[in-house]
């Protein structure tokens, strides 16, 4: 995937958010107007030290999005980054997404040592919503590394849902991500001087898929606005990520998460 392809979205989501604004100035209203939701959150889980390790931690992370209030039901997964819904057609939503990327260094692994040190960014881009059912959901998020990595990061996944109690929801499907060498090179590529330093193999990197897995969540629904969640997420590394020397002589393919999680909606209209 090109750099020019995350161009090419991002427009053809500003096109038809611009249409959706000259629409409601037509109509006397703003392109802001009507119901709103905020959602915040934290999760805490048990996933890899880092991408590819053999060894777990305990982590935190938050959870946002904000979106227009809809007629139907709306899913939400803790794998969804922080994003604004510029398009929201109940069946279809588009808007932009970003991502924090956490720096990382061989205080998160003695398998780190003498590998380069990844810096703190960020990741920014177009996220595409599709529900072709009301009790299945398909997301896909593209998005271009800021200061972290220079790649193209996207993620798929489909989940399917269904009220198992009135206020117990189960949901689950599979998932995937595929990046760019410019990704690869800052998580699992290993350079001559790296290679000294470290002992692994020299690696350089292609692009290609970087794992595929499933995941299932058991949602409750507290009150109106509060929900609570336990989840469970498996993936497998694949292409550049699986070849890596880090991940064959240090790491591991397989990466299990489980955790439990907790958000709060508020909901709120603009003029």
């Amino acid at each position: 995937m090109s750099h020019r392809s995350v161009v090419s979205i991002s427009l053809a989501i500003a096109i038809s958010s611009l249409g959706s604004a000259a629409a409601a100035q037509e109509s006397g209203q703003h392109f802001w107007s009507g119901d709103w939701y905020l959602s915040v959150g934290v999760a805490g889980f048990s996933a890899p030290k880092f991408e590819g390790s053999s060894h777990n931690e305990f982590k935190f992370s938050p959870l946002i999005s904000v979106g227009r209030q809809s007629a139907g039901q709306r899913f939400s997964s803790r794998n969804d980054n922080p994003s604004f819904a510029l398009v929201d057609k109940g069946a279809f939503r588009a808007g932009i997404v970003g991502k924090f990327v956490p720096s990382r260094d061989d205080s998160d692994g003695s398998e780190l040592k003498g590998l380069k040190k990844v810096k703190w960014g960020a990741e920014a881009g177009a996220f595409l919503e599709v529900y072709p059912t009301d009790f299945l959901r398909a997301r896909a998020e593209v998005r271009q590394g800021i200061r972290s990595h220079d790649g193209i990061v996207a993620d798929l996944a489909v989940d399917a849902f269904s009220d198992i109690a009135p206020d117990l929801q189960l949901s689950g499907g599979p998932r995937a991500t595929f990046a760019t060498s410019g990704y690869y090179d800052a998580y699992y590529g290993v350079n001559a001087k790296q290679a000294a330093a470290s002992g692994l193999d020299p690696y350089k990197p292609s692009s290609g898929i970087q794992s595929y897995g499933a995941g299932t969540a058991l949602t409750w629904k507290a009150t109106e606005n509060l929900s609570a969640s336990s989840f469970l997420e498996y993936k497998r590394l694949a292409g550049p990520a699986a070849d890596s020397s880090l991940v064959r002589e240090r790491g591991s393919k397989n990466q299990v998460l489980v955790g439990v999680s907790a958000t709060y909606k508020f909901n709120f209209s603009l003029q």
